[in-house]
């Protein structure tokens, strides 16, 4: 009988138990599920204003060259990608007819010289009029002008460099009928090194900012583990309608490389304009997908927000926004990868 009483109160008992071992574990739940932050303050600072820029190597000067007359092409002393020297030749043409013109052209000089003799001769002795003798001496001069336009043609029947550089585009080759200013090779001029050029596209407010003489910084993909020193050599007054961008051309200051003409590069402008930028810590940052990102702010006493930003470049452990955080003075800086918008927090100062 005395067994059937213990019952009830060992029911009690273990009942008490479980509710007070329920609340500690609630409250214990409880306490886990606040998480412990720091915050900072959102500091500003003003940088001088850099343009990031992409584009292709080139020289300063490119052009093509050809032959003034046509004819037959002889020889082609140069190939694709060849460095020459100035006033090397390039390549010529047959030179059977223009030969034959330069005699020809001679041989009436000739004719018209001694018409022109004989008729001052005649002039003196009365038989000649002072027309016919002038008629001679403007044939001479007509023969002699024509002798020195074939000459010209002949001295232009074969191509000289006019400066040093390489061939980047051979269009023609020997055997070929090519008639007068064809195209035969296109060249790139270099001087001692110092002719070549990054040209990026820029946008219409990027340009406005952008002055010739200004400094930057290139880096080309074949030369990915050097820094190269440029500057704003000139910049276009019309945009490039294909491309829909305005044209600037960097001059590489170039020491112990060459590069490829079509060499993909990227550049880094310094202009005379600061911007006002955003600096937050690197650790504050979450979900950071390129230069997308997000921070957390609070949102009153023991809550915080997720709020987007646009990256603008990361130095050690500090990074620059370009967009984001307006009107926000104060962000977490610790614990950020375990937060969300439910989450409870506590400030740590």
């Amino acid at each position: 009988m005395k067994k059937i009483q213990l019952l009830p109160l060992a029911a009690a008992i273990l009942f008490l138990y479980s509710c007070k071992h329920d609340e500690k574990a609630k409250i214990a739940f409880e306490v886990a599920d606040v998480i412990p932050v720091k915050i900072s303050s959102v500091s500003a600072l003003a940088l001088p204003k850099k343009i990031n820029a992409t584009g292709l190597v080139s020289t300063e000067n490119e052009a093509k060259y050809s032959f003034k007359i046509g004819g037959v092409i002889s020889r082609v002393l140069v190939e694709e990608g060849q460095f020459f020297r100035k006033g090397q030749l390039l390549a010529t043409l047959n030179s059977t007819e223009i030969a034959a013109g330069v005699t020809q052209s001679s041989l009436n000089v000739e004719k018209a010289q001694r018409d022109y003799e004989r008729a001052a001769n005649l002039y003196k002795d009365s038989v000649f009029t002072l027309e016919q003798l002038q008629n001679t001496k403007t044939a001479l001069d007509i023969a002699q002008k024509a002798k020195e336009a074939v000459a010209f043609n002949e001295h232009y029947s074969k191509i000289y460099a006019a400066s040093d550089g390489f061939v980047s585009q051979k269009l023609a080759s020997e055997g070929e009928v090519i008639a007068p200013g064809m195209p035969v090779l296109a060249i790139n001029e270099t001087q001692r090194n110092n002719n070549y050029l990054l040209k990026v596209g820029v946008t219409d407010r990027e340009w406005a900012l952008i002055s010739p003489g200004q400094t930057a910084t290139v880096t080309l993909d074949g030369y990915a583990d050097k820094k190269i020193e440029a500057f704003v050599f000139r910049k276009s007054q019309t945009a490039d309608r294909s491309l829909g961008s305005f044209q600037i051309e960097l001059k590489l200051k170039l020491k112990d490389i060459k590069p490829a003409v079509g060499m993909f590069g990227k550049a880094e402008i310094a202009t005379n304009y600061d911007e006002t930028v955003k600096v937050i810590p690197y650790g504050s940052l979450v979900e950071a997908d390129g230069d997308k990102a997000f921070v957390f702010t609070l949102d009153g006493a023991n809550k915080v927000r997720k709020i987007p930003v646009t990256i603008a470049k990361v130095d050690n452990q500090q990074v620059y926004l370009k967009e984001g955080l307006d009107g926000i003075n104060e962000i977490v800086i610790s614990n950020s990868a375990y937060l969300n918008e439910k989450s409870t927090i506590k400030i740590i100062r």
